[in-house]
Order: C-alpha cells, then structure tokens, then sequence
C-alpha cells in the first residue's frame, strides 16, 4: 500500500482547519497542524510534507516559510489570502506558491485543489468516478453529491460499482453479480439483487445503471467518463 500523503495546516482558523482535516483524513490523507509559524518550522523540517495550507492571518510569516521550505523537493505551498489582499496574492506567486486562495473558502474546493496538487505529485490518494449527480471517491467509499451532502457506500455497494465500471455497457446477470460482488450477508436470492441495485442508484443518484427485463442490468457510463 502506497505511504498516506501528508498534508501540513498552518495557523489556518480553528473552524476551518477542523472541517477540513477531517475532509482530508477521510479521503486518506494524514493532516497535521500547526497553529504557529514557528511550530510549523520543525514540523517543515522534518520532511515528507507533500502540501502546506498557510492561512490568511500569517501572510508574512507564510511567505517566511515559502522561501525557506518551498521550492524545487519542498512541498507545494497554498497560501490564503484575503480578497483585498492583491499585493500578498501576486507576492507569494512570484516566490514560487502552488496555489493562492481567498478567503472565505469553500473547504471542498480547497480538498479539490489539495488533491490536484498531489496528483501533479503523483500522490492522488483518491478514485474518483463523476456521474450526473454526484462525485464518488472509490478509496475512501464516499459519494459527493453536488448538494454539498456525502453519503458512505458499504464494501458491499463498493464491490457492486466496480463490477459495474470494470464492464461498461454490459448486461451483468444476477449470477454474474452474485458471483463477481457478493451480499454482505447470506440472502443473496434473486430479489436480493434487486434491492441492492435500487439502494446504491439511490445513494449515487444515477440512471447510468439500467434494469435489461429478463436478463440482468447493465451500466451505462456518463458521456464524461472515460472508455
């Protein structure tokens, strides 16, 4: 298993850094915080950072610390700026930030660009499959709906989508999904696999995955998703 990538949140606002550690950690990521400039200048010097948040209320010292970690085998640096704060902005792209964001935030679109980054790092820790309501990271067993609201997906209903992305436009029968993606308990019967197909197109809210009468389901990949 690939080590957990590390992400550093420094003097970031207690009522973001809490949301957004959490968001990370379920998505495996390991976070650690460091409420003060200099607390992050040990945890920074310790190494194997992949990503540091540096929050708006340290635009100085944040900058202190991209000049000293940043750079070419550092980890990529975000940096929070507030709106008005142009010069700040321009400033820590021109020492070399991977990313500069305003505040206030939205904490899933800055896991996004956290993400993107570690992608670019060859550090994504998540599979993300993108359906017409929803965003589904297969890793960590978690539907993003666009509403802003998550739902967990059972290893069962992992195990059935995956039958299902592995054979795009395939009619699977219900022995081919008993076989391939068994219950998650002993009634895997023929009604069984009905319900279990009406819960998971509830819980990713798709018609991607159609009932073929007399013969199995099959799944019908969004025009996005990648043959």
């Amino acid at each position: 298993m690939a080590a957990r990538s590390v992400i550093a949140l420094v003097s970031v606002a207690e009522v973001i850094a809490t949301d957004l550690a959490d968001h990370l950690e379920r998505r495996g990521h390991d976070v650690r915080a460091a409420r003060q400039p200099w607390e992050a200048e040990s945890l920074l010097s310790e190494k194997g950072i992949d990503v540091v948040v540096v929050g708006d209320s340290v635009s100085q010292a944040g900058r202190d610390l991209l000049r000293r970690h940043g750079g070419e085998g550092g980890p990529d640096f975000i940096l929070i700026c507030r709106p008005a704060d142009l010069v700040d902005k321009v400033l820590a792209l021109e020492l070399g930030a991977a990313d500069v964001v305003e505040s206030p935030l939205n904490v899933r679109e800055l896991a996004a660009r956290i993400g993107g980054l570690l992608a670019r790092r060859g550090r994504s820790a998540g599979e993300l499959i993108v359906l017409e309501n929803a965003t589904v990271d297969l890793r960590s067993a978690i539907v993003m709906h666009r509403s802003g609201t998550e739902e967990q997906l059972s290893p069962g209903q992992v195990a059935l989508l995956r039958l299902f992305l592995a054979s795009p436009r395939k009619v699977l029968t219900r022995d081919d999904i008993i076989a391939a993606a068994p219950a998650e308990n002993a009634e895997a019967f023929d009604r069984s696999i009905d319900s279990r197909i009406v819960r998971l197109r509830r819980k990713l809210d798709t018609e991607t995955i159609t009932t073929i009468r007399g013969a199995g389901y099959r799944f019908d990949p969004p025009t996005q998703f990648a043959d």
